[in-house]
């Protein structure tokens, strides 16, 4: 009976068993259910601090970029100022050399300029010195013959030799009047110690005090300087 008792009974304890069993089961699923969610959650905080990481790496990336870009930028506008600064300096030096050779071009075109009307004055002045010193010795010829043609009397006047002479007088002083050669008038004008030589005084009715009265020997001119001083006699 006993044995009988226990088979009946057998099948109920195998159905609480597998209820424990059951239950203990339900209750490792959960327990490993839940175990997997604080995995997820941890995994998922840790990816969140993972991109809020990045983001931030990010930002100060991004912030240090800007600050390159700033500080690129500053120190471009430090190089362009400089470089600006130093194109006018060298400018400035191109323009100071620039001034300096025309300062210099200038001065040796004055110079040159001086040295050429020093030159030309010059050359005028030994032209005319030459040109004098022949005058002064032609003069004298001139002064030759207007003795002999004075002394000729009336009588001989029309004689062949005295005519040649006196062509060749007239050609002579034509010559001399092309070359600016000019007699200097003296009777009948004042007084002019730069034009004449008064080498004696005289009394006269025809003329005041300080007139020339008498031309003992003919002055000429050459252009505007005298050649040969007018050798007079002046009224007292």
């Amino acid at each position: 009976m006993e044995n009988k008792k226990q088979d009946i009974n057998e099948p109920d304890n195998k159905q609480e068993d597998a209820a424990e069993q059951t239950q203990d089961l339900d209750e490792a699923v959960q327990a490993a259910q839940a175990e997997a969610d604080t995995q997820e959650d941890a995994k998922a905080q840790a990816e969140e601090a993972e991109n809020d990481a990045e983001d931030a790496d990010g930002e100060q990336a991004g912030d240090e970029a800007d600050c390159c870009e700033e500080s690129e930028e500053g120190e471009a506008a430090s190089g362009t100022k400089k470089g600006f600064f130093k194109k006018n300096k060298k400018k400035d030096k191109k323009d100071e050399k620039i001034e300096e050779l025309t300062d210099q071009v200038k001065r040796q075109m004055a110079e040159f300029d001086n040295f050429r009307k020093r030159t030309e004055k010059e050359k005028t002045q030994m032209y005319e010195i030459g040109a004098k010193s022949i005058i002064e010795k032609v003069l004298p010829v001139v002064d030759n013959f207007e003795r002999g043609l004075a002394a000729v009397s009336e009588e001989n006047k029309e004689d062949a030799f005295v005519d040649g002479m006196n062509k060749i007088y007239k050609q002579l002083m034509t010559m001399l009047e092309e070359a600016d050669v000019k007699p200097i008038e003296a009777v009948g004008k004042e007084f002019d110690p730069n034009l004449h030589n008064a080498v004696m005084q005289t009394e006269s009715e025809e003329y005041e005090s300080g007139i020339i009265a008498q031309e003992l020997l003919k002055g000429y001119m050459y252009r505007d300087s005298v050649v040969r001083h007018s050798m007079v006699a002046v009224v007292n």
